[in-house]
């Protein structure tokens, strides 16, 4: 949740300049997973499946991509 507080030292931030040079090297988009590059698939799923991985992420502390990566790694072993 972001808070009043949050929203104004953004707002702060914005007003007062950004540093272009430190904003270039942070960097762009999300870390890399690997060598490779990876590629975004859609699925479809039923509000139960939707549900039921879910549970498992918030069980196994991950996020929904890494609980479905990893159900398809256990199911390709």
């Amino acid at each position: 949740m972001v808070t009043d507080e949050q929203i104004q030292k953004w707002a702060d931030e914005a007003e007062s300049g950004y540093d272009v040079e430190e904003l270039k090297r942070r960097g762009r988009g999300r870390p890399g997973r690997g060598a490779e590059p990876m590629q975004v698939v859609a699925v479809r799923l039923t509000a139960e499946e939707i549900a039921a991985l879910d549970k498992l992420a918030e069980r196994e502390h991950l996020s929904r991509s890494e609980a479905i990566r990893r159900a398809l790694a256990d199911f390709a072993a």
